[in-house]
């Protein structure tokens, strides 16, 4: 008998970027799940031609329940403002691009995809066209009526998650507090069980403060927020350590000590993350009713359209939407 698929989406991102090409890439690829990539055909089109990569693909509408079988492909037509310059993004190109997220979240939350892959975006572009966009993570959730998804980096030595997402660092101090912290472990927990099939997650929680606020004397958010939601976590069966130092705890991961750390905020976990694999790892946002994810870097404005990019981040995305 013939096995039927729920297709997962894939988003172009931003015209300019690497985005097109590793669609192209996605397309290719041997993902049993037929995939669905939300763009502009002409773009897709006129990428695969200066590249020389295989382009064959239906465009269909996003409603179309038939698209299940395995293996398949096709373009949700999404068409761009402006004809993109590689390298250079425009703001005119902004309102496609946002409608590419919207369209396969709201389809996901509706069932018709299993889960969606988005492509890097340029979000100078975005805020330069009068969009109050924070990330693709926030715009995800708010898009699927969520109020607090939580990044996750997966990659093949360690997974990190993030406390506060695209803040800036003066505003990372106010934002932790016990509350978000304890549901930002129970999220983390929920999402390494659900989508990574693990049974007892054990998560180490990093501090905000160099060696861990040196009991109060170099900050005390670890005795106000920290601690407390930690012990709120471990009285709700989470297996939630901590906190450790910045400085050691990744190397203990790394070291098979726990199945994920937990950082305070956005360049003390990516930064680690990315050098320890930045090819190979996945972003994925939990705390969604469906599975988002992502590939680890941004457009590479300065290597669109020379062949360069690397797909390994895509394909990674790919495949674990896919479930493979």
């Amino acid at each position: 008998m013939k096995k039927f698929y729920t297709p997962v989406a894939v988003t172009m991102g931003e015209p300019a970027g690497v985005g097109p090409e590793l669609c192209l890439h996605a397309l290719n690829s041997r993902v049993k799940k037929p995939l669905m990539i939300l763009g502009d055909a002409d773009c897709l089109a006129a990428r695969a031609k200066k590249l020389k990569i295989p382009f064959k693909a239906e465009v269909i509408d996003p409603n179309d329940k038939t698209f299940r079988d395995p293996g398949r492909r096709a373009v949700i037509h999404i068409p761009l403002d402006e004809k993109p310059r590689i390298g250079k993004p425009s703001a005119e190109n902004a309102p496609a691009v946002l409608a590419q997220i919207k369209t396969a979240a709201r389809c996901c939350a509706r069932g018709l995809f299993s889960a969606m892959v988005t492509a890097p975006v340029q979000k100078s572009s975005i805020l330069a066209a009068g969009f109050d966009f924070v990330g693709q993570t926030e715009y995800v959730a708010e898009c699927a009526r969520q109020k607090n998804p939580l990044m996750l980096l997966a990659g093949k030595k360690l997974r990190v998650a993030l406390a506060t997402t695209h803040l800036p660092l003066a505003k990372v101090p106010r934002a932790i507090n016990a509350k978000s912290l304890f549901r930002a472990m129970k999220t983390l927990n929920d999402g390494l069980q659900k989508w990574f099939n693990i049974k007892n997650p054990r998560i180490m929680v990093c501090g905000l403060n160099p060696h861990c606020g040196e009991g109060g004397y170099l900050g005390d958010e670890e005795k106000a927020a920290i601690v407390p939601a930690i012990r709120r976590a471990r009285k709700n069966n989470i297996d939630a350590m901590g906190p450790f130092s910045a400085d050691s705890v990744f190397v203990n991961a790394a070291n098979g000590e726990c199945d994920c750390v937990l950082a305070m905020y956005h360049d003390q976990g990516l930064p680690v993350s990315k050098f320890a694999g930045a090819d190979g790892t996945t972003n994925i946002t939990l705390g969604l009713p469906f599975l988002r994810t992502s590939p680890a870097h941004g457009t590479a404005l300065d290597i669109a359209g020379t062949g360069k990019a690397r797909p390994a981040g895509m394909l990674a995305a790919v495949k674990l939407a896919a479930g493979e």
